[in-house]
């Protein structure tokens, strides 16, 4: 597990300063992915392995500025991004591990996560803890801004049968963890899994 956790930092350290720049034009696929949550004014929302807040204006908006917005990452060079790019004033930030979230049971109404299933240690254990923390009948949102294909390429490789994000393993790892699977879209231009906390 450390060692884990210690891979993930090293990893997004040294990606923190320029991460924003290397994908520029994210920010309308990530809008359209907070909506697709259907949050409501007043909700409680938290952005797991939140990197460089991208998604937190977008959650802000649509919590409007009496919801919750949080925004937790392990990466605190990726919270200092944050930061500096203004994303502080969207929402509260912690330096957290999305396995050990220092909040109670059933207080969020969702959780988005970009980019999340893939970094994390022991997923199914990891998405019963963000399970535990949104109320029953609450959302998730896996998200990433390219589908599956267009992101294996873009790292030289192919996606396989035995990817977490492909929907025969993605469903019953999530039914596993306290969810159950709504929707499913893989195309080019975004991933978006979104599932609800089960009663």
């Amino acid at each position: 597990m450390a060692d884990h956790h210690t891979h993930v930092q090293d990893f997004f350290t040294a990606r923190a300063a320029d991460w924003d720049t290397r994908f520029p034009d994210d920010a309308p696929a990530y809008a359209a992915a907070v909506e697709a949550l259907g949050l409501r004014p007043g909700d409680a929302v938290l952005d797991a392995g939140c990197g460089t807040g991208r998604a937190l204006p977008a959650l802000r908006d649509a919590v409007g500025p009496q919801g919750t917005v949080l925004g937790a990452d392990l990466t605190s060079a990726m919270l200092q991004a944050a930061v500096r790019a203004g994303r502080d004033r969207n929402g509260q930030l912690l330096l957290a591990d999305v396995a050990r979230l220092p909040l109670r049971n059933a207080s969020l109404d969702a959780v988005f996560g970009a980019g999340l299933i893939s970094h994390l240690s022991h997923p199914g254990p990891d998405l019963a803890e963000l399970a535990r923390v949104v109320r029953p009948g609450g959302q998730l949102a896996l998200f990433h801004p390219i589908g599956r294909a267009a992101l294996a390429a873009r790292h030289g490789r192919r996606i396989t049968d035995d990817d977490l994000r492909a929907e025969p393993s993605l469903r019953p790892l999530l039914a596993h963890s306290g969810w159950r699977l709504d929707s499913y879209t893989d195309e080019d231009a975004r991933f978006l899994a979104l599932a609800v906390r089960a009663d």
